[in-house]
């Protein structure tokens, strides 16, 4: 029988410490995708269309289960991805201020063997305490978030932003819902307490 790899399609620092507390061996492969949202896509599509895309991207390597994985943030209607520098973290930190926003992440497990694969959206709500400029000014150049959905690190001091947070699986949050993935996974005989 042939040794399954498992690939994390992904060169997010923050994915791979979420996938390693499930004790699993793997590796992180970047997947070289295009990011953009589509004409008319929904938060759900493109999260779910991404994770796909990242997963497959990687269809050349052998013998191997890959994770792919993306988020994307929603606030006022509009599809919010990473802010990529200081001021539009600040204006997204902003738009957030005293609003419950709604978080969505795309799940994606491709196996190279059988070329099946499976997606999952997971949704989390973050509401933020109300927060002045300052705030605002002082979290982003502390955590520097330019490359996270919403602008903020929930597992570091962007807990401090928060008023309440509601979802089935934290990890959500942060980038790989790992309640989700362990289901997936347990699919293709894979699981942590085998």
């Amino acid at each position: 029988m042939k040794t399954i790899r498992l690939i994390l399609a992904s060169t997010s620092p923050y994915r791979a410490e979420l996938l390693s507390k499930l004790g699993l061996e793997f590796e992180a492969i970047a997947p070289n995708v295009e990011e953009t949202a589509q004409a008319h896509e929904t938060a759900t599509q493109l999260v779910q269309r991404l994770a796909l895309e990242k997963a497959t991207a990687l269809q050349q390597e052998k013998d191997a289960i890959i994770i792919g994985s993306d988020q994307v943030c929603v606030i006022d209607d509009t599809i919010i991805g990473k802010p990529l520098n200081r001021n539009n973290a600040i204006h997204q930190l902003q738009q957030q201020s005293g609003k419950t926003i709604r978080f969505y992440t795309g799940l994606a497990l491709y196996n190279t063997t059988t070329q099946q694969s499976e997606t999952i959206v997971d949704t989390f709500d973050v509401t933020f305490r109300e927060l002045t400029t300052a705030q605002i000014e002082r979290y982003v150049d502390m955590e520097e978030p330019f490359y996270c959905a919403g602008s903020f690190k929930s597992e570091g001091l962007g807990i401090t932003l928060f008023s309440q947070l509601d979802g089935k699986d934290p990890n959500t949050l942060v980038g790989l819902p790992l309640i989700d993935l362990v289901t997936l996974l347990q699919k293709q005989g894979v699981s942590p307490l085998a």
